[in-house]
């Protein structure tokens, strides 16, 4: 069934570079979540890629659902795959996330750290909770926000149940993590530690030049040639954000 459709797609968008794929994609993944599928004309006749694989091959990584282990994974084993593809070279790193799991974040985040390469974080839409440490997290000099795209901080939600024993063991293990985030935060934005434990209390929200006011990005762009990694930026002159 996967191979008829495949063929199906090429079949009717034969000599175009992209396919208009939402009926192809919905019977091949079997789900609501329609992936594009790019149709490319090579030497060898035609070949179908879905849309994120088309990205990782411009060295550009895509985080556009809450983190859980999977997504983790998935993005751990790109930044590896870029970085044995050639250590020197920059990986880009799109996000568009509400958060998710703190694992999730230690993983992805200390990979970022573990490879060679640099990697450019370029937020649209929205960076949230975990996914926010990650787009501060960034190197330094290549972490972007879109004009209309919002970074969200606050402290780590968690539930235990159990014995006495077992919520203590959990409430202590929340305080480390919070610990441990608020080190990376602290780190990449060089905000006081007594500022960002106040911000973080609850949601605490900031857009564009707030953003790089705040040390969560270093410059909110409009164009794709400003969050090239190999074009020099001019950052913008960031207001004062108020006093906690």
């Amino acid at each position: 069934m996967r191979r008829r459709y495949r063929n199906l797609a090429v079949a009717r968008h034969r000599g175009r570079r992209y396919a208009p794929s939402a009926t192809i994609e919905l019977h091949i993944r079997g789900d609501t979540v329609l992936v594009p599928t790019v149709i490319e004309t090579t030497s060898r006749g035609e070949r179908a890629f879905d849309i994120y694989s088309r990205l990782l091959a411009n060295r550009i990584v895509f985080l556009g659902q809450a983190i859980d282990d999977h997504v983790a994974n998935l993005i751990v084993a790109q930044l590896l795959h870029l970085e044995s593809e050639a250590p020197g070279q920059d990986v880009q790193l799109y996000v568009n996330s509400p958060g998710g799991d703190m694992t999730g974040l230690f993983a992805i985040h200390d990979t970022m750290r573990f490879i060679s390469c640099d990697v450019a974080t370029i937020c649209v839409g929205q960076a949230a909770s975990a996914a926010a440490v990650l787009l501060a997290a960034g190197a330094p000099g290549k972490r972007f926000a879109l004009p209309n795209a919002r970074v969200l901080i606050h402290q780590p939600h968690g539930g235990a149940q159990g014995q006495s024993t077992d919520l203590e063991i959990q409430v202590a293990e929340v305080v480390e993590m919070r610990s441990r985030m608020l080190d990376i935060l602290q780190a990449a934005t060089g905000q006081t530690r007594a500022r960002l434990v106040a911000d973080i209390d609850r949601d605490y929200i900031v857009r564009g030049e707030q953003a790089v006011a705040y040390g969560l990005v270093d410059h909110v762009i409009d164009r794709r040639a400003l969050a090239d990694p190999t074009v020099a930026i001019t950052a913008r002159v960031a207001p004062e954000l108020p006093a906690a």
